[in-house]
């Protein structure tokens, strides 16, 4: 049975963004291999496509090593997230189906709530969910993935704290669906780039601790390859 490179991808992203791979050390295809159960080849395919994504870096004669962005480059991931976030909001507003309008209304509910009850360990999941179907909504597969992608390295270089308010924080994901249901692109896009802007003071930069790597608890995901 040969396993997916993109689920062995989608395994070691997960495991550089959640710390269990520190900035600068060393991966192994043979490490990685063993770790994840597969193949070298795989493995071979997921480091290029890591890559190209900037999560790794090869060094001549050193091999490949989780890459180790500056503090410039980590800021400027929020400043690309408040250009991208309104424009997808904006297409989402002209685009969307009333299946992505569905999920959005029942995601806003659910954080509402949870605001309300003071369920702050679900307010994080559910708020990814939010944005990455807003993503979605917006029809175009191109802005989808470079805001995927975006979210990712966020969630890597940054620590993000609640808001003091979270039921105004979800306030304000209703106002966007609600401009989205309306077809208000422009009043989608505005909205959208104030909770981005808003969000940006919750974000602490997350500091390597060098210590030594830890041990993965990231299983690979084999249901595509039985098919």
């Amino acid at each position: 049975m040969r396993i997916p490179a993109h689920s062995v991808c989608t395994a070691i992203r997960d495991d550089i963004v959640s710390g269990v791979y520190e900035r600068g050390s060393r991966l192994t295809e043979d490490q990685l291999a063993r770790r994840y159960g597969v193949s070298r080849v795989p493995v071979r395919e997921a480091l290029r496509t890591l890559e190209s994504e900037g999560f790794v870096v090869s060094r001549r004669h050193a091999g490949a090593h989780v890459a180790e962005p500056t503090e410039q480059e980590a800021a400027d991931l929020l400043d690309m997230r408040a250009l991208l976030e309104p424009l997808g909001a904006a297409r989402a507003a002209q685009r969307r189906t009333e299946a992505h309008l569905k999920v959005l209304r029942g995601l806003v509910r659910l954080g509402q709530e949870r605001a309300r009850r003071g369920q702050g360990e679900d307010l994080r999941s559910l708020g990814g969910w939010f944005h990455e179907t807003l993503a979605q909504a917006s029809g175009s597969p191109a802005l989808t993935a470079l805001l995927t992608q975006l979210r990712h390295k966020i969630a890597w270089m940054y620590a993000v704290d609640q808001p003091e308010r979270p039921v105004d924080a979800w306030a304000e994901h209703g106002a966007i669906v609600d401009a989205v249901a309306r077809g208000d692109a422009e009043r989608a896009r505005a909205l959208t780039a104030q909770h981005a802007e808003r969000s940006q003071s919750l974000h602490r930069l997350k500091r390597p601790d060098r210590s030594r790597v830890r041990v993965s608890q990231h299983a690979v995901n084999t249901a595509s390859s039985r098919n």
